[in-house]
């Protein structure tokens, strides 16, 4: 029998009622046997490579899986698809909701379909900012810096900012923890 491995997965949507489609999203991980085990604060993330007026929300969660990492990309894809997302083709496109697979325990994976780590979260404020409230300490493989150490690197362009002042949630079984946010400069918007 295969143990689980801690993943991490970004949710985002520009697209209709945004807060709704993340948590359908996070609904359906649930129901597909993906439950989130952590999960951030849904921040707010202007556009990036798109005239779309629509700020987006992000979120990052953990999940524990002993699922292969193209089964959970397609468990990802799958949940997309029912939430109603349709890929255009176009880079940056506006979205209902995206999932991305940024990291899967140690695997690395490099395919036409999925690579892992993910090759552009270490340059991603949007995916940093919600990754470093539930992982601060995972480590770019590449540089050995952590999510915190990436994200206090990047520039502040373009802005991204806690919808709320509310906390990351840790979900244990059927019991929701609530973790107080830390606060002070090495958390931008708090």
């Amino acid at each position: 029998m295969v143990s689980d491995v801690v993943g991490y997965v970004a949710l985002g949507a520009n697209i209709g009622d945004r807060e709704a489609n993340l948590e359908a999203g996070l609904a359906g991980m649930t129901d597909l046997g993906l439950p989130p085990t952590r999960r951030s604060s849904i921040w707010e993330t202007e556009p990036v490579g798109t005239a779309e007026p629509q700020w987006f929300l992000n979120m990052a969660v953990q999940v524990r899986t002993s699922r292969a990492p193209i089964e959970v990309l397609e468990t990802l894809l799958e949940i997309e698809r029912r939430v109603g997302r349709t890929r255009s083709g176009m880079r940056n496109a506006p979205r209902v909701l995206d999932l991305d697979l940024l990291a899967l325990g140690n695997a690395r994976v490099e395919s036409s379909r999925l690579t892992l780590p993910h090759p552009r979260m270490w340059e991603r404020r949007f995916v940093l900012a919600p990754l470093a409230e539930i992982a601060p300490g995972l480590r770019d493989p590449a540089t050995g810096r952590t999510v915190r150490q990436t994200l206090e690197r990047l520039p502040d362009d373009p802005a991204v900012r806690p919808l709320r002042n509310d906390c990351a949630t840790a979900v244990a079984g059927p019991a929701i923890i609530r973790v107080a946010r830390p606060s002070g400069p090495e958390h931008p918007g708090t």
